[in-house]
């Protein structure tokens, strides 16, 4: 049986979840880039080789890379995961039941791989053959029946992996909220996943959550039984209490460390801030994270009953120094003078992946923070992300962790 636990953020990285994107960037354009959360349109080839050279890294660091198409692929081959996803993802309220009812029967036709390609990736009207329905006559060709999903590149926050679990993560915004049906569909019925012992915390029902969002990229598993939570423009307190109370209940997490965050896209996840790259360090944008910052702890008041207690501290330093059993914390700062600590913030230079304690890949571009890290004692992998940055994601936001050790 396959053991799926992420014991913090720093252990030994042994397997992970990418999205090597290609379809969906074919889809992306200077007129749609804005509202699916992208900055600018992406060079489709340089991303593809930045990204394929990110999963090499990771395999010559003896990391199991998994693909999500792959994976999404071979989830199609169960018929009642098929009939799931199609019914989830193409809705008659949208299309008109002729409409999507056609569309449907025409999917089903077509491989499994070329179909995980187009929930991914997207699909248009000119792709359809026929024209039976009022909307397809009224739309343009370009028009998409399915929506592109070009932000599945940071698998990282559609779902997480805490301790001996999951959280398949209601995401905030409408331009990532398909993707979590993929990875319930994954998790339910792909055959790596299906009938094997893990914990679901939250998310498993397709469902509206309402104003309970979280999203992955605010959750860092930081060991000793904590997790450091930033409620930010993705993720709210509603979520990080319902995830909380979860996490209580089946007894994986002692305590969830709160940081309020500024509700700003230069700043969505707290991993665009602060991630944790050996057991005392951790890499920190101080205009956003302080040191005077403080933070909320909460604690199971009734763990048999998922009730919390919540406090207010007034450092989340010296909180993180007591929960790691450390004597004191080192934090390496954004690099270089203040504007080039904001450019380098920008372009992911605290959105760094451990691979294990001490040992990080970051993008190249980032030249005052790598060399911080370098004379730190930090090991930097370098990869290049000229491209795969202008959807605002680092190493970290790109990768989903599903077995760590601990620390």
């Amino acid at each position: 049986m396959t053991q799926f636990y992420v014991g913090s953020e720093i252990g030994q990285l042994r397997r992970v979840l990418l999205h090597r994107p290609r379809r969906a960037l074919t889809h992306l354009t200077p007129s749609n880039c804005h509202d699916l959360l992208f900055d600018d349109v992406l060079s489709i080839k340089e991303a593809e080789k930045e990204h394929d050279a990110f999963a090499n890294i990771l395999r010559e660091q003896g990391v199991d890379v998994l693909l999500l198409t792959e994976l999404l692929s071979e989830t199609l081959d169960n018929k009642e995961a098929k009939n799931w996803l199609l019914n989830t993802q193409i809705s008659s309220f949208r299309l008109g039941e002729t409409l999507a009812n056609e569309v449907k029967s025409y999917l089903k036709t077509l491989p499994n791989i070329a179909l995980a390609k187009i929930l991914t990736g997207g699909f248009s009207f000119s792709e359809m053959p026929g024209h039976t329905s009022l909307l397809q006559f009224l739309k343009k060709k370009t028009d998409f029946i399915i929506d592109p999903l070009p932000n599945h590149l940071f698998t990282r926050d559609t779902s997480c992996w805490i301790y001996g679990g999951v959280s398949i993560n209601p995401m905030a915004k409408a331009a990532r909220q398909r993707e979590t049906n993929h990875l319930r569909a994954i998790y339910r019925w792909h055959p790596l996943f299906a009938n094997q012992d893990f914990i679901t915390y939250f998310g498993a029902k397709d469902q509206n959550y309402d104003a309970s969002t979280i999203e992955g990229g605010d959750v860092l598993v930081i060991g000793k039984g904590a997790v450091l939570v930033g409620v930010s423009e993705r993720t709210t307190p509603q979520g990080v209490e319902y995830l909380a109370k979860n996490l209580f209940l089946h007894h994986q997490a002692k305590q969830v460390i709160v940081l309020d965050l500024a509700k700003a896209r230069s700043c969505m996840h707290l991993d665009t801030v602060m991630t944790h790259i050996k057991e005392d360090t951790f890499t920190v944008y101080p205009e956003v994270i302080p040191n005077n910052m403080a933070c909320w702890c909460l604690t199971p008041k009734d763990a048999n009953k998922g009730d919390i207690k919540i406090t207010e501290k007034k450092s989340y330093i010296q909180t993180l120094e007591k929960v790691l059993h450390l004597d004191s914390l080192k934090l390496i700062t954004t690099g270089g003078d203040t504007f080039e600590a904001q450019r380098e913030q920008w372009n992911d230079a605290n959105n760094v992946l451990t691979i294990r304690p001490g040992v990080i890949i970051s993008y190249k571009h980032n030249t005052y923070t790598n060399e911080k890290y370098d004379k730190a004692g930090i090991t930097v992998l370098e990869i290049q992300g000229t491209e795969l940055g202008r959807g605002r994601g680092g190493a970290r936001c790109m990768s989903c962790p599903i077995e760590r050790d601990a620390i």
